[in-house]
């Protein structure tokens, strides 16, 4: 099904003479992305299934989000089935052979794989915000946190982390006022609840170390198949913006870990972006505009970004224009929004003489697709009706036993199933937390010390100092007692001092060293190896 360099997608019949055309992927142009769309039933994930085959096939490694269970059927043979063999039989399939592929599982959960995790620094603000669906002034808050934990060297690996440190900017906010702008307590409130929300929603488990390194994602095997990612998605769909903040995430990170590679014959790596709708709806325009512009540059570094969803009006247009491999199964078109959407997704192919593309959209049968690739030269083929070739592995998901197995044999479990808590940004504002309360009992225990040796009275004012003797004639005067308060004043900044001058000479030589190197991608995302 791997031919001089192209995938084999399925066979069209020419309706003026009835013959066959096969229909092929070109691996060399594959990284000018794709669009695999169609209603529900259609045969979307089968078109998604035979496309990761033969990927892999070709050496190349994928990664895939599976939202329905199905994917995970790439890791076992296929079994026979009537329809398989007659539409094999169809297309002209002679060599159809079942065939299992390697498959590396991966959760976000930990329970249905091996658990995918970032850290809050490397997943930076923008995207932050995104996910805990912040509006301007909160996420204004949450950029002045990132930047105070870089410019004081604290590292925000987990939630704990990020909180601590909300906490401690409410309690300084009249002095970092002054060097990062205004900040209400109302907004620290706002984002400390979104946080909670994250929480409960299990997003707790993916801010951690270790990270997910993106070379476990280019794995091939030692017989040159790409490895399959697939990411269990099935239970994170049911925080949506939590799955589609991750794959922006995990797509930032390729754009920014991946060097520039120019022309190849095959792509480095493939990115399945299932119901990718869920990306850019409510997306505020500067994250489009950003995500626009990853897609575009991001072919240069070897990665085709193929997304998948129910209807092309579901991508941006200035991102739809990027996506040049197309498959379109079959529309609905019982409302003028849906006749719309049908005729919009027509004007997009490459017109064929032979047939409509509109009226046809709604007439494909299950496993059927309008299909065009891109040819010689990046010129999109003319759309051809075909009938999608069946899957060699198994149609279906694997049972839990047969997951399990794969998870264990896995080469990157020991890796990432045990988590680790190194000092960041909760132990060293706890430890100056203590610090501080240990420099104020000394303050004060020298104060008593000194005043039991020179015999004064233990009375003392609220400010802690001895309160001075007088007689009904000999009360201070008013001037007197002007500069007696002004005397508390100075000292009671003096001790505040006394008990910050050690956090503040850290943050400042922590600051002045590797505040400077920190430096931040496209989508906000923390650029490594400075």
């Amino acid at each position: 099904m791997l031919k001089d360099g192209q995938i084999y997608l399925g066979t069209s019949r020419n309706p003026d003479d009835s013959t066959n055309k096969a229909e092929y992927l070109n691996l060399a142009l594959a990284n000018r992305h794709g669009l695999i769309t169609g209603a529900t039933g259609t045969g979307k994930t089968v078109s998604l299934q035979i496309l990761t085959e033969g990927f892999s096939n070709a050496g190349v490694p994928v990664f895939c989000a599976d939202v329905k269970g199905d994917l995970s059927g790439l890791a076992a043979k296929g079994e026979y089935k009537d329809f398989l063999e007659k539409r094999a039989k169809t297309i002209g399939l002679d060599e159809y052979e079942f065939q299992e592929f390697p498959v590396i599982f991966w959760d976000l959960f930990g329970e249905q794989g091996h658990q995918v995790r970032t850290t809050l620094s490397e997943m930076g603000p923008l995207l932050l915000s995104r996910m805990l669906d912040l509006n301007d002034t909160q996420e204004g808050v949450l950029n002045i946190a990132f930047k105070l934990a870089d410019d004081e060297g604290m590292l925000l690996l987990d939630l704990k982390d990020l909180r601590s440190l909300l906490v401690a900017m409410g309690e300084r906010a009249s002095e970092l006022t002054a060097t990062y702008g205004y900040m209400s307590k109302p907004s620290i409130g706002a984002i400390q609840r979104q946080l909670l929300v994250l929480e409960q929603q299990g997003g707790e488990g993916f801010f951690g170390e270790p990270a997910l390194q993106i070379s476990d994602l280019m794995r091939t095997t030692r017989d040159g198949r790409g490895a399959i990612s697939i990411l269990a998605a099935d239970k994170l769909m049911h925080s949506p913006r939590l799955y589609s903040t991750f794959l922006l995430w995990l797509l930032s990170e390729l754009f920014e870990e991946l060097p520039e590679v120019g022309d190849m014959d095959k792509p480095k790596l493939v990115f399945f972006f299932d119901e990718a709708h869920l990306m850019f709806d409510e997306a505020p325009k500067v994250l489009v505009e950003k995500v626009e512009q990853v897609v575009k540059l991001i072919r240069s570094k070897g990665v085709g970004v193929y997304f998948v969803t129910q209807n092309p009006v579901d991508v941006p247009d200035s991102v739809l224009a990027q996506c040049g491999n197309r498959i379109q199964h079959a529309l609905r078109a019982y409302t003028p929004k849906e006749q719309k959407a049908v005729k919009v997704a027509a004007e997009t192919f490459r017109a064929n003489p032979a047939f409509e593309a509109k009226d046809v959209i709604t007439e494909l049968g299950v496993g059927e697709a309008l299909v065009s690739t891109l040819q010689k030269k990046g010129v999109p083929s003319i759309v051809e009706r075909t009938l999608i070739r069946p899957p060699s592995s198994r149609l279906g998901p694997l049972s839990e036993k047969e997951r399990n197995d794969q998870i264990n044999m896995s080469p990157v479990g020991a890796q990432y199933d045990k988590s680790v808590d190194r000092e960041s940004a909760y132990e060293i504002l706890e430890k100056r937390a203590k610090e501080a309360l240990e420099q104020e009992a000394d303050k004060r225990e020298e104060e008593d010390r000194h005043r039991e040796e020179t015999g004064q009275r233990p009375g003392r004012t609220r400010s802690g100092f001895q309160l001075p003797e007088f007689g009904r004639d000999d009360r201070p005067t008013k001037r007197a007692r002007s500069k007696a308060r002004t005397t508390r004043k100075r000292t009671s900044r003096s001790r505040q001092t006394v008990t910050e001058a050690a956090v503040k000479s850290i943050a400042r030589t922590v600051a002045n060293g590797l505040g400077k190197a920190i430096v931040r991608g496209i989508l906000g995302s923390l650029k490594k190896g400075f």
